[in-house]
């Protein structure tokens, strides 16, 4: 029987501009244009007889037709990714997808994957560093490791690591004898678009250093680029003790003084409730599966390095 529905594009291009609240985001997450966006969502409205999106400058506001459609829509559209994702679940029972911030991932992670694979050799890791990952909204990804105070709505989360911030340079700019901050290059890094971690201003208190001028200097939006700055030369940066131990063991870098502060912030590990995840059906796998294998390694490695 031939179904009677509007064209998929069409619902799609609505249900994540109803979602977002926006055309454009929805453009971006989809990767059209704004424009094919609206006339798609036009288009289903004209078909469809209502209006379902009232149009605001600067943002999209949902009818009562369109709340309704949207409900479905989402409900849809998580039960068929959930399917396809148990479907190939399948024949990929061994494979964990995980997001991880950039710099944890290439200084901490990644240094240690052949310990992981020592350890379980069948596990097989997808790794991938976005800004901000999809956990909550997508079965795409298994878990997260995130940076921030613990709490993500509709999720779980577990400490793995608080950050222990010291300044360091390298070793040249310490050859003779203490360093006047002063006088130095301060490498920032940035928590968002033109705003930076507080980190320098909370070093500089702990170590009662008043007359150093922190509103100059280099920024960078990762901390690794500023590690690597700082190995250069370039200048003085502040760094998670946790994400330069090997550059301090090799003595690339050296700290400026004996003074470290707790991070406002620490790294978790996030994942969805057992009663969402695709294997929640088969209760022998949530002691034994990969994503319970990975934690307990990871944490394994943490209280080893502590």
């Amino acid at each position: 029987m031939k179904r009677k529905m509007p064209a998929l594009n069409a619902l799609k291009a609505f249900e994540a501009a109803g979602t977002s609240g926006s055309f454009t985001r929805a453009a971006e997450q989809l990767n059209v244009t704004q424009s094919a966006v609206s006339r798609q969502v036009r288009q289903l409205e004209e078909q469809l007889g209502e209006p379902l999106l009232e149009r605001h400058h600067h943002r999209l506001e949902l009818t009562g037709a369109g709340r309704t459609l949207l409900r479905t829509l989402q409900q849809s559209f998580d039960g068929i990714e959930l399917t396809v994702r148990t479907i190939q679940q399948k024949s990929d029972l061994n494979r964990l997808r995980v997001n991880a911030p950039p710099t944890f991932a290439s200084r901490w992670l990644v240094p240690r994957l052949t310990r992981l694979h020592a350890r379980h050799p069948a596990l097989e890791l997808s790794l991938t560093t976005h800004l901000h990952d999809s956990l909550a909204d997508s079965t795409a990804l298994d878990c997260a490791i995130r940076f921030g105070d613990g709490e993500w709505a509709g999720l779980e989360s577990s400490l793995l690591m608080h950050e222990s911030h010291i300044a360091v340079c390298a070793p040249a700019l310490l050859a003779n004898g203490p360093l006047d901050l002063t006088r130095q290059t301060l490498l920032h890094v940035l928590a968002g678009e033109n705003q930076r971690y507080l980190t320098w201003r909370h070093w500089l208190d702990a170590a009662r250093i008043d007359d150093v001028d922190t509103a100059g200097g280099y920024e960078f939006d990762l901390l690794d680029h500023a590690i690597g700055a700082a190995i250069a030369g370039l200048g003085v940066t502040m760094a998670d003790r946790n994400m330069i131990a090997r550059e301090l063991a090799e003595g690339w870098l050296a700290p400026v003084r004996d003074i470290h502060v707790d991070g406002r912030q620490s790294y978790w590990f996030v994942e969805r409730p057992v009663a969402t995840r695709p294997d929640a059906a088969r209760p022998e796998q949530k002691m034994s599966g990969p994503l319970q294998l990975f934690r307990q390694w990871l944490q394994e490695e943490i209280a080893a390095a502590c």
